[in-house]
């Protein structure tokens, strides 16, 4: 498999659509938000981009139902073995580095549902008392756990559940693939996502965001969503002004796209080789040094 990785608005939906009209490939998005209809430019799909070019993992969920890296998992290597059944080459392609890692390396996980009513119980609770709490239903196997409290109460949300609950779980390998990035410049990048989020505040982003509101989905629940669906919602609420939307949004999206690249870093200390391609390179040249490094090697 080829994957095509970078941050927000580093141009790989281009790259990867190119790349795969010439390999005879399809596209497996690894992007957490873009599985969800109807939230298409705040998640930047493209869709129009894709053309003639078949693709996976996009628009497959309901705005408002938990889509977790557990039901990518398993979702992933269905399209996975249907593009090997058809003699294609798999290309997967996207920024959320969860999801790419969680395939890559093969993540055992357990399906335990959002149990917002015990989170609600649990918000206000220190992480002594929430230690205490975690040990109540038996010993701490896992140190991590304790690290923080957003980690204790999905532990004690994993606990509570295992007691009355069979627990689906995920057992896939790793997947080999070769890992492609695009090498963008801080500088550059911020532009371009400025750039972006004004165009995408002035082809219609707010009015998604209040049809989606209008549709039944709370303001808390879009907010869930971060980015660009917690501040418009703000902003359609009264809570920030047209210009504290823009600035808060844009500031953002720069630190998702920084932390983006942290998590990318990471995947190399892990032992993941990264090609990192020059955003200066042509998508013609870029596409043709990828088949050099992926199939002729």
């Amino acid at each position: 498999m080829i994957v095509i990785l970078g941050p927000t608005a580093s141009g790989k939906t281009k790259l990867a659509i190119k790349l795969a009209n010439k390999v005879n490939g399809e596209i497996i998005s690894a992007d957490s938000r873009q599985v969800y209809r109807r939230m298409n430019i705040g998640t930047g799909k493209d869709l129009d981009e894709y053309k003639s070019i078949p693709y996976h993992l996009i628009d497959i969920a309901e705005p408002g139902e938990e889509y977790n890296l557990f039901r990518y998992q398993r979702d992933f290597h269905k399209a996975h073995t249907y593009i090997y059944s058809l003699n294609k080459k798999p290309i997967m392609c996207g920024g959320t580095g969860m999801y790419i890692s969680g395939i890559l390396d093969g993540y055992q996980l357990v399906d335990i549902p959002f149990d917002a009513e015990l989170r609600s119980s649990l918000a206000d609770k220190k992480e002594d008392e929430l230690i205490e709490l975690l040990k109540s239903y038996g010993p701490l196997h896992n140190s991590t756990d304790t690290s923080s409290q957003k980690r204790l109460i999905r532990a004690i949300e994993i606990a509570n559940y295992s007691k009355e609950h069979t627990i689906k779980e995920n057992n896939f390998p790793p997947v080999p693939a070769k890992i492609f990035g695009i090498d963008i410049p801080r500088d550059v990048l911020k532009e371009r996502i400025t750039t972006r989020l004004k165009f995408r505040l002035e082809s219609g982003m707010i009015e998604e965001v209040a049809s989606l509101l209008k549709g039944g989905l709370t303001p808390d629940e879009l907010k869930f969503y971060g980015l660009e669906y917690k501040f418009v919602t703000q902003y359609l609420n009264n809570e920030i002004n047209k210009n504290d939307l823009f600035q808060k949004l844009n500031s953002a999206i720069h630190q998702y796209a920084k932390r983006q690249m942290t998590w990318f870093r990471k995947m190399e200390k892990e032992g993941h080789y990264i090609h990192w391609l020059d955003y200066k390179l042509s998508i013609k040249n870029a596409v043709e040094l990828i088949e050099k490094k992926a199939f002729k090697a």
